[in-house]
């Protein structure tokens, strides 16, 4: 079944996650299993013990979407062989994933995704999908970039005027953010990086303008992502490896 604008139905089903997708450098073959899904099945996915309280006085629209993103991520689980479990939330609404695992979660309209690996593979995974539309207006705009950002644009929508960038750098940062927070426990915010995207390759960089964590001994200064424009969607990725 295929939706109106050309995007797949709801169901369950494998994809690519970014930095692991083919033509992206170094990641591009790796340990990361994604399953997505464009909406939610007519029948609601079961929820497991812990999970129902977390959406007890949700409407149903953001039950289904809750529900579905958790059967995502359980059939990416099964893939690593990793047996059900209930995915709870951290202090900060994380998602809180079976030992030895790590992952990352996102849902926006009419599109949910989880993206897992062993821990031993990859040190942390961020993703994140927004409608392929523009921000809703400048305040929101100066709320999610710093000024060297807002700086890029013109020259980005003269190269590819077909793109929302703002819409993908305020993406890109909430990747980062979803592959920071794990190994820092620290917040951070929209001024806490600058967002450099390769209009061509489909590519970013997020240089940190705070200390950075250190992984492998090493302190990162900067977390490198992958984006896509595809079913009128946004979708942006971050892997950090050992």
């Amino acid at each position: 079944m295929t939706q109106p604008g050309g995007s797949p139905g709801p169901g369950l089903r494998t994809g690519r996650f970014g930095p692991f997708a083919p033509g992206a450098g170094e990641l591009s073959t790796g340990p990361v299993v994604l399953v997505e899904s464009y909406g939610d099945p007519a029948e609601t996915a079961p929820l497991l013990p812990g999970e129902e309280q977390l959406v007890a006085r949700a409407v149903p629209s953001r039950r289904a979407e809750f529900a579905t993103a958790r059967a995502c991520a359980r059939a990416a689980l099964a893939q690593l062989g990793v047996a059900p479990a209930a995915i709870l939330r951290g202090a900060r609404g994380e998602p809180l994933w079976p030992a030895g695992i790590v992952g990352a979660m996102t849902h926006c309209a009419g599109y949910r995704a989880a993206a897992v690996a062993r821990a031993t593979d990859v040190v942390s995974l961020g993703m994140d999908a927004e409608p392929h539309l523009p921000m809703p207006g400048q305040g929101e705009l100066l709320l999610v970039t710093v000024a060297e950002e807002r700086r890029q644009l013109p020259e980005l929508a003269a190269r590819r005027p077909e793109v929302c960038w703002d819409r993908l750098l305020f993406s890109a940062k909430e990747s980062v953010y979803k592959a920071w927070y794990p190994i820092t426990g620290r917040w951070l915010g929209f001024e806490d990086a600058v967002i450099t995207p390769d209009p061509e390759a489909g590519t970013f960089t997020a240089q940190l303008l705070v200390p950075g964590p250190v992984v492998a001994g090493k302190s990162l200064t900067r977390f490198d992502g992958t984006w896509t424009i595809q079913d009128g969607l946004i979708r942006t990725a971050v892997a950090v490896g050992h």
